[in-house]
């Protein structure tokens, strides 16, 4: 246990000390205001406070952890050997930076708080964010400078010892269009017939005609794959099932569909699921509610996790409106134009509210790299991909961080710009397995 001498306890002083301490480096950690204490405690301590009380790791706080309310911060980049940092703390302090206060404007999205320039979705985009400005948008900062900071730690208290924590993945799985042909009836078929004809895509008009014939499998019903490739590698999979009403932006089967229905059944006998919400659930908390209604009513039992459709999030109502439906895990915390750590952070937190103030129940899970991202976005070949992803999976694997996985089923269909991506797919599951 370490102890921490600081002047005022705050709920973000707490919120983030244990997020850093108990959740990323596996070491418990109590708070007090009292000098006596502090010095009569006889294992690892530091001083969080403008002063020292004396010769003790001493870390100096900037004011972010001591106020309410979001304000304009200047923010003045510079180096922690070869780690960038933010938030200088000056010569008396043991580390040049407040590695808690940078730590805290990360995690709890301050920037997306401020004002900001909004993508064609409406989102918060990558390159408004100070870690892309900056060029850390690919490393898991927070990570890195808790076990950077752990080396001092145990300089400082060399008898000490702490647990190690393990390297996880999650593969999570967007299923915004269950069939490519299937179910979809005839007016859409027959309209998307027509137009592979009028566009020369003539081998899609026969793959569709042959599907709707039964003499082929929907090239978008992978889930046989990917569940047993789950079952064969144990990896823990995660399903979000798009139900929302057909709209512009949500061209899904209909969530009446009892095929639809049997399927995500299926699935969910095997692996966790989880909703999808539609496109404008971002500003519908009525919508959203509904949408998890008819989810719960398909599987019967209560739905606990949750990724946005378009990735559209907006801090704080959505994970307020999540909050209020006792949703207990989000995986929207990442970017659809680039890839890498929206939160500078490859462990799961919880979501602290800086309208209220609080640390809420609703635990946020960053996925690294998504496939749209990397095909769609970016434009790269299937091995560059893979290799993207590898550097990624490395970056969090040197941190025993949770490396999590954003693929949809259609990326394994083999189907036109999909040519080579279930290689991709495999090939990085038997690495993590390995």
């Amino acid at each position: 246990m370490i102890l921490v001498y600081t002047h005022k306890i705050t709920p973000r002083l707490t919120y983030i000390f244990k997020q850093f301490f108990v959740r990323v480096l596996s070491i418990p950690v109590k708070f007090t205001t009292v000098v006596d204490e502090f010095v009569a405690h006889n294992g690892p301590k530091i001083t969080y406070s403008k002063l020292p009380l004396g010769k003790e790791f001493f870390i100096r706080s900037h004011d972010l952890l001591f106020e309410q309310g979001v304000n304009n911060i200047d923010i003045s980049l510079s180096k922690w050997d070869d780690v960038p940092c933010f938030f200088s703390a000056g010569k008396t302090s043991t580390i040049p930076f407040d590695i808690f206060a940078a730590s805290f404007y990360l995690i709890s999205r301050y920037e997306e708080y401020l004002p900001y320039v909004q993508d064609k979705n409406e989102r918060f985009p990558a390159t408004e964010s100070l870690a892309f400005k900056h060029k850390f948008l690919k490393k898991p900062l927070i990570d890195i400078w808790a076990f950077k900071f752990l080396e001092f730690l145990k300089e400082k208290f060399p008898n000490y010892e702490c647990q190690k924590r393990n390297f996880e993945f999650i593969s999570t799985i967007d299923v915004d269009n269950v069939f490519a042909y299937k179910e979809k009836g005839v007016l859409r078929n027959f309209g998307g017939f027509f137009r592979d004809i009028f566009t020369l895509h003539f081998d899609t008009a026969i793959e569709r005609l042959l599907v709707l014939l039964n003499f082929k499998k929907d090239p978008y019903d992978t889930f046989d794959i990917l569940l047993g490739l789950s079952k064969k590698h144990k990896i823990k999979t995660i399903f979000f099932f798009l139900i929302g009403d057909y709209t512009t932006y949500d061209t899904n089967v209909s969530s009446s569909n009892i095929k639809y229905q049997s399927l995500i059944k299926s699935v969910a006998d095997y692996v966790d699921v989880g909703l999808h919400p539609s496109y404008f659930t971002m500003k519908s908390a009525d919508k959203l509610k509904m949408e998890k209604k008819r989810m719960e009513s398909i599987v019967n039992k209560p739905i606990e996790k949750s990724r946005q459709h378009f990735l559209r999030l907006k801090i704080p109502e959505t994970y307020q409106n999540l909050v209020n439906l006792e949703v207990a895990e989000d995986y929207s915390m990442g970017y659809a134009s680039h890839y890498g750590f929206r939160a500078s952070t490859c462990t799961p937190f919880y979501f602290y509210d800086l309208d209220f103030e609080i640390q809420t129940p609703l635990k946020i899970f960053p996925f690294a790299i998504m496939d749209t991202t990397l095909n769609d976005y970016l434009n790269y070949v299937p091995a560059v991909a893979k290799s993207k992803i590898n550097q990624l999976l490395q970056e969090v694997k040197s941190v025993d961080g949770t490396f999590i996985l954003l693929f949809h089923n259609e990326t394994l269909s083999e189907n036109e710009r999909w040519k080579g991506w279930r290689k991709v797919y495999k090939d990085v599951i038997s690495q993590i397995n390995s």
